[in-house]
This record gives structure tokens, C-alpha cells and sequence, in this order.
């Protein structure tokens, strides 16, 4: 194999179970990191409960948190393109949660 040829992507085949593909609400993410990887716990708060379980957790690599950085801002490039601009109240910023320590 010539090292000057480009190189085709390959293609991945994704499978998604029943499970998964119903998906989970979340409505607040806590994101953590140490050297070596990006920790991101998703849970859900209601008015009235005071307390919340993480539903699922993401542990990735900083370079693979980079490029989903990446790939969320394009997304919402495009979301706002097609359907006008997403408001973020200022209300939408959590106090920090009993527990955590953010640097």
C-alpha cells in the first residue's frame, strides 16, 4: 500500500437496542475531569424532590470530550439555523450541588 494514497474513512455500523433508543431525560449535567478523562453525570431534578440520582455516566478521554464540544456546538449551529435561536434564561445556571467541589 502506497503511504501518499488518501486513506477511505471507514465506516462504522451503529447498532442501537430498544432499551437505549427510548432514551433518558436529563435535565442537569455535573461535569468533572482529572488528567487522564472527562467524567459527565446526567441526572434529573423535579420541583419538590431534593434529591436527585445519577441516571448515567460518561467517562471519555479529554481528546474525545474535545471533539464532542465540537460536534455539539455544530449541531446547535444548525439547530439554530433551522429553527431560530435557543434562549438560555439566566435562571439556567444550577447552584453548585451538595457534594460537589468545582475549581
Amino acid at each position: 500500500m502506497n503511504n501518499n494514497e488518501p486513506q477511505q474513512p471507514q465506516q462504522i455500523n451503529i447498532e442501537l437496542g430498544e432499551k437505549e433508543a427510548e432514551g433518558i431525560y436529563s435535565n442537569l449535567a455535573i461535569i468533572s475531569h482529572s488528567p487522564a478523562e472527562f467524567i459527565m453525570d446526567f441526572t434529573r431534578i423535579l420541583p419538590g424532590v431534593p434529591k436527585a440520582r445519577v441516571l448515567s455516566r460518561i467517562v471519555m478521554t479529554p481528546q474525545h470530550a474535545k471533539l464532542l464540544l465540537a460536534a455539539l456546538n455544530d449541531n446547535i449551529i444548525r439547530y439554530e439555523q433551522q429553527y431560530g435561536e435557543i434562549i438560555v434564561n439566566d435562571g439556567a445556571m444550577m447552584p453548585p450541588v451538595e457534594g460537589q467541589k468545582f475549581h
